[in-house]
């Protein structure tokens, strides 16, 4: 068998974790059996489409690195892949089912349905759906009022008192009796625009889709559209339905429970390879023992016998966790790359959106090491290397002050520090700037944590920060004597 699957995004809202998930899953399968990767977009909701959800796809997908086979940008045998451009075919396929008697037209108003709605909920009924007035008007003369332009849809005509059955990957074989299926839906709506149901059936089989993978919110459809299928003749593809992805409060995943948008995790410092990598274990094992994988790894291991059944539980701090282990990976450029666009859109350069000038670009790539294993999210990166572009604020006396010390004592502390700090500064590596601090240290009689807390503080502003002999070489000589000298006045006044 020929493995094609699809994503089949509406573009009426922001790409979030669960649609990800799906369409990582539908890549990783097709990768895994050498098949096709399709995007398809339905937009036939056109009272909530959207071009800037169109662009959001395109701009998800690129920033992780997801590509597709065949798609209304890559193009393909099946084009055009945008279902708006498609509505003559469903138009035909509609009518092939009026043809068949597997559909009807239906000339209820929408008042008459809210009519109906409103005196069901009124004596508490227990129906639901359309009753289905229409079914029975004869085929000739229902022609006859379309043809006149009467307004009508077209209702796909349920085969009453059966039971469907199919088969899911997930959860084995599956039998749907009829009376619990939305009675005869609308597939055709009046306006000629198809509904999700009719265009989805008829694109998955033009398009030659052999696996219909996607979340388990749409399972009651399945049967609904098997019936599809077998009304035109058609052979139904297989079907997958994945476990939903909850909040740790076992609730459907949305907004109250954090992010949950590409837009939002990407704006709060995420790495695209870790939200990937989180994101495919959610209801998927890989490998015994193994947690960080790339995407190509993940496209020679995917399987669908390794979906989990249960459903999958978002915990953010295993994400942010992913996080810094993407973080860790990172060379020096790599990750002063990743970080700057949030340092300039903070204005960290000066105005906001202003690029740094060539020597502050040094600085900040030079930095790097000192922070990294100190970063959960890219946007952090600039606030923790302030103080090497501006000189911090002095903090107050008590700051330098060790414990079980005076302020007399950390003000002796810190000139002992300013005859180290030029030394140290120059020192070619952490390892000789200690081994030089810890000599002077013992000569002098006091403790190394003593000697270098007051020195940090004077240096960085804070007593926790970036490593220290770190900040002195990137500082210079000249300038981390300078904060020394400074802040002995301070605390000498």
């Amino acid at each position: 068998m020929i493995i094609r699957d699809r994503y089949a995004p509406s573009p009426t809202g922001l790409q979030h974790v669960g649609g990800i998930r799906t369409a990582l899953f539908n890549c990783l399968f097709a990768r895994s059996r050498g098949g096709k990767f399709i995007l398809r977009l339905e937009d036939t909701d056109r009272t909530r489409f959207g071009e800037c959800y169109v662009q959001n796809i395109y701009d998800s997908f690129a920033w992780l690195g997801i590509k597709w086979d065949e798609g209304p940008d890559a193009g393909g045998p099946f084009a055009p892949y945008v279902q708006s451009e498609r509505t003559a075919l469903y138009k035909k396929y509609a009518g092939e089912l009026l043809k068949s008697g597997n559909a009807y037209y239906c000339f209820c108003s929408s008042e008459r349905l809210d009519k109906i709605r409103q005196e069901r909920e009124a004596s508490h009924s227990s129906e639901t759906g359309y009753d289905r007035l229409c079914r029975n008007i004869p085929a000739e003369e229902a022609g006859k009022r379309a043809e006149a332009g009467e307004p009508c849809t077209i209702r796909l005509k349920i085969p009453l008192n059966e039971t469907t059955v199919f088969f899911d990957h997930q959860l084995g074989d599956i039998e749907w009796k009829n009376d619990d299926i939305n009675p005869d839906p609308v597939l055709l709506k009046s306006d000629g625009f198809p509904t999700y149901h009719l265009a989805n059936v008829v694109d998955d089989h033009l398009m030659e889709i052999s696996h219909v993978m996607r979340a388990m919110e749409w399972l009651p459809s399945a049967p609904l559209h098997v019936i599809m299928y077998n009304s035109f003749g058609w052979k139904t593809p297989e079907f997958c339905h994945l476990p939903m992805v909850m909040g740790q409060d076992g609730k459907k995943l949305s907004k109250r429970h954090g992010a949950t948008s590409i837009d939002e995790f990407r704006r709060q410092g995420y790495l695209s390879e870790a939200l990937l990598n989180y994101v495919a274990l959610l209801g998927a094992s890989y490998e015994e023992g193994k947690e960080i994988y790339t995407l190509e790894e993940m496209e020679q291991r995917f399987s669908l016998d390794k979906l989990n059944k249960a459903p999958a539980v978002f915990d953010y701090k295993k994400l942010e966790w992913f996080n810094g282990q993407y973080i860790r990976m990172k060379s020096d450029e790599e990750l002063a790359s990743l970080c700057l666009p949030f340092a300039i859109e903070a204005g960290f350069f000066g105005a906001q959106g202003r690029e740094p000038a060539p020597k502050q670009r040094d600085i900040f790539t030079a930095a790097m090491p000192l922070i990294r294993e100190r970063l959960t999210f890219l946007n952090e990166a600039a606030e923790k290397i302030a103080y090497l572009f501006n000189e911090p604020a002095i903090p107050g006396a008590e700051e330098f002050i060790p414990k079980k010390s005076t302020l007399e004592q950390a003000v002796e502390l810190l000139k002992l520090g300013k005859d180290l700090v030029v030394s140290l500064a120059q020192a070619p590596d952490d390892e000789k700037a200690e081994a030089f601090i810890k000599a002077e240290a013992e000569k002098k009689g006091v403790k190394l944590g003593d000697l270098m807390m007051p020195l940090r503080v004077a240096i960085t502003g804070a007593r926790v920060s970036p490593p220290l002999f770190g900040s002195l070489r990137i500082l210079g000589p000249e300038e981390s004597l300078r904060r020394v000298q400074r802040a002995i006045l301070a605390c000498s006044s």
